[in-house]
């Protein structure tokens, strides 16, 4: 692990574990109601500690440059921060287990607000992930050791990518991933397969907002720097 501090590390454990126990804590209908609370409680903690470990960036939101990227990195990561705020709320409120003692006389429109924060955090947790996918991949490499670029290594990453893009396409469509963004089931949803095969389903879901943000940005990225030589270039002609 040369190349990265402890703090690097510990930040990307903790997101990691984040992530996935964010999946878990969807897996109601697999977990059931007992183990949903006591995971989203331990989803709430490290949420927390990944706020206090990246506070400064809340400190620099304004300050310096605005580009493309910086305004759309700013404006999930505040969705996101609202989505969370929202869902975590919302789950203490309705708590029959762990929190059974606020009363709530009429709990409906706040299993609603839980069920699609939930969701929709997902969604924008996938994006934040894939603004900031260059910057895991670099932390992976350094790693493992890998520094030199290889084509083979490449190809075979950016096919696994098309491949897990559309295997999350068709486990869109099958999970009926539009109806639970903007559509509430008081019945909730049930889930016929496996855990691990509901794990795989979301991850690859989750792998066509990391791709396509991504790979969305690079594009912005390109554009933007053929933009500036471009401007570079017709300064110097007409000095």
């Amino acid at each position: 692990m040369s190349g990265l501090n402890r703090k690097t590390i510990f930040k990307l454990v903790n997101d990691l574990v984040m992530t996935i126990l964010m999946l878990v804590a969807m897996a109601y209908y697999i977990t059931g109601n007992m183990v949903h609370e006591f995971v989203g409680v331990v989803v709430l903690s490290l949420f927390i500690i990944h706020n206090f470990l990246n506070r400064r960036w809340y400190k620099a939101i304004f300050k310096g440059k605005y580009n493309v990227r910086r305004v759309i990195q700013i404006g999930i990561n505040l969705l996101f921060l609202v989505t969370m705020a929202l869902m975590i709320i919302s789950a203490v409120l309705i708590s029959s287990d762990l929190f059974p003692y606020i009363p709530i006389d009429n709990d409906m429109t706040l299993r609603q607000i839980h069920v699609q924060t939930a969701y929709w955090g997902f969604i924008i947790m996938s994006i934040h992930i894939g603004l900031s996918w260059a910057m895991v991949i670099g932390s992976v490499r350094r790693m493992t050791g890998i520094t030199g670029p290889s084509r083979i290594r490449t190809i075979m990453l950016r096919v696994l990518a098309v491949l897990i893009v559309a295997y999350g396409v068709r486990s869109s469509f099958e999970g009926d991933m539009g109806s639970k963004l903007f559509f509430y089931n008081p019945f909730g949803w049930s889930y016929d397969n496996s855990t691990l095969w509901f794990l795989i389903d979301h991850l690859s879901i989750m792998g066509i907002y990391i791709c396509g943000t991504h790979y969305a940005l690079e594009f912005v990225q390109n554009q933007e720097k053929r933009g500036g030589r471009k401007n570079k270039s017709e300064n110097l002609i007409q000095a």
